[in-house]
């Protein structure tokens, strides 16, 4: 009897093909994690400083403008020299003791070549987030 070695039910295992698509995958999926990930946690801890500051500026009835100082020195404390208040924050609320600001800034990222990724962050900031 002679076997039949062609035939899709007689092959196993992964062709060199499809190796390389994998490995091209995993490698795109790798680049968009490093490009996506640290944005993520930056807006996180901007998201903490900003709530953190602003809680500390209503219990002492400061303005707008010295909210605005204070935030700009804790992020030069926390060594983020690249994110200004003025850039990223809008006031919904200036009254003293009743501050209120919104977030939004974008973060871009080089992925390969000329394409980027882009992240783009918003959101209302109140002093409950600090907690």
């Amino acid at each position: 009897m002679v076997q039949q070695l062609s035939g899709l039910s007689t092959q196993r295992g992964a062709s060199v093909t499809s190796i390389v698509f994998i490995i091209i995958a995993l490698g795109v999926a790798v680049k968009l994690i490093v490009a996506i990930v640290p944005a993520q946690i930056g807006d996180y801890q901007l998201t903490k400083t900003l709530s953190a500051q602003l809680q500390e500026s209503n219990s002492k009835k400061e303005t707008a403008k010295q909210f605005v100082e204070g935030v700009d020195k804790q992020l030069s404390i926390n060594a983020d020299y690249d994110t200004k208040a003025e850039e990223v924050l809008t006031f919904k609320d200036k009254k003293s003791g009743q501050l209120a600001v919104y977030k939004s800034y974008e973060k871009t990222n080089n992925l390969f070549g000329n394409v980027y990724i882009v992240n783009r962050f918003e959101g209302d900031i109140d002093s409950t987030t600090a907690e």
